[in-house]
């Protein structure tokens, strides 16, 4: 069975890929902008692909005639989104639509991964069925992309998850924890907002969850995400007891103090019963998380 995966230089594609291999039921085929930057080569197929371009898109997918599409590849730094609202659609909308006309030609089941920035950030953690009220552009594009999903023709899943943990074969690519653990490991001050909450995700587990949404072809939204609700601060605290570095250098500060150009939702997280039952999934706790982020940057 053909699976073809966008995006698959971040942080969800070079951890689904390998999974998807070892599996050797699934002949993948992986994309992204510009060189591979995910150092195992074999088994798979790369091929550089501007998302952007319809025609390019419509070649690829005739190209492979994939039966699965999993499409991870965004424009998702939320600032950069609100400065930039034009590329923001263009990657956000504009090319899922591409992939939503070429996937109907050849009637691959589509996967489209989303966030929990759809949502307002009032009434979290939300399941699946919450209305969908966004605050920033970035959960703006994300709600459009996902109505393309929803009105199409195909079998789709749409996977929502919260703020993706890891480490990541890119050494210009960080996340929390990295980001935590480098600052502090170098006595830098670092500032952190104790007025959010959200239920962080290890990446292993996100690509543990495309990859049953993609055994079961299960149809419909799908909340992929952590089970701890934590705070930034809660994720920084707990990243340096873990690495045992100075908590001293942790300032705890309220996101109202921040002048950020995306406002951002104020308590979100996911409520993953719906996951549990019908695909099994079961994420790892935070802590847990920890180890298996401390195991890979080894």
């Amino acid at each position: 069975m053909k699976v073809l995966i966008t995006g698959s230089n971040g942080l969800l594609g070079q951890h689904l890929i390998p999974l998807l291999v070892q599996e050797g039921t699934y002949d993948v085929i992986a994309t992204g902008r510009g060189p591979n930057r995910f150092p195992q080569r074999d088994n798979y197929t790369y091929e550089a692909v501007n998302l952007r371009d319809a025609g390019s898109v419509q070649q690829l997918v005739e190209k492979h005639q994939p039966d699965i599409i999993i499409h991870g590849g965004a424009m998702s730094q939320v600032d950069e989104c609100e400065k930039n609202k034009d590329a923001c659609w263009d990657t956000n909308v504009g090319a899922t639509r591409y992939l939503v006309h070429a996937a109907e030609k050849c009637n691959a089941f589509f996967i489209f991964l989303s966030t929990d920035f759809v949502f307002d950030g009032l009434q979290g953690p939300y399941s699946e069925d919450a209305a969908v009220n966004p605050i920033c552009y970035y959960g703006t594009s994300k709600v459009a992309a996902e109505r393309l999903v929803h009105n199409s023709k195909l079998q789709w899943a749409i996977v929502r998850t919260v703020l993706v943990y890891g480490v990541v074969a890119d050494p210009h690519r960080s996340n929390m924890i990295t980001w935590v653990k480098n600052n502090l490991q170098e006595g830098k001050k670092i500032k952190v907002v104790d007025d959010q909450w959200r239920t962080p995700t290890l990446c292993q587990d996100l690509a543990i969850g495309c990859k049953l949404v993609a055994d079961k072809k299960a149809t419909g939204y799908f909340n992929i995400s952590g089970k701890d609700i934590l705070t930034p601060y809660d994720m920084a605290l707990r990243t340096a007891e873990y690495f045992k570095l100075d908590t001293g250098l942790i300032e705890k500060i309220s996101a109202r103090s921040l002048s950020q150009p995306a406002p951002r939702p104020a308590k979100t997280g996911l409520v993953i019963d719906k996951a549990t039952k019908e695909l099994g999934y079961q994420p790892r706790t935070f802590a847990e998380g920890l180890d298996i982020v401390a195991g890979e940057l080894k």
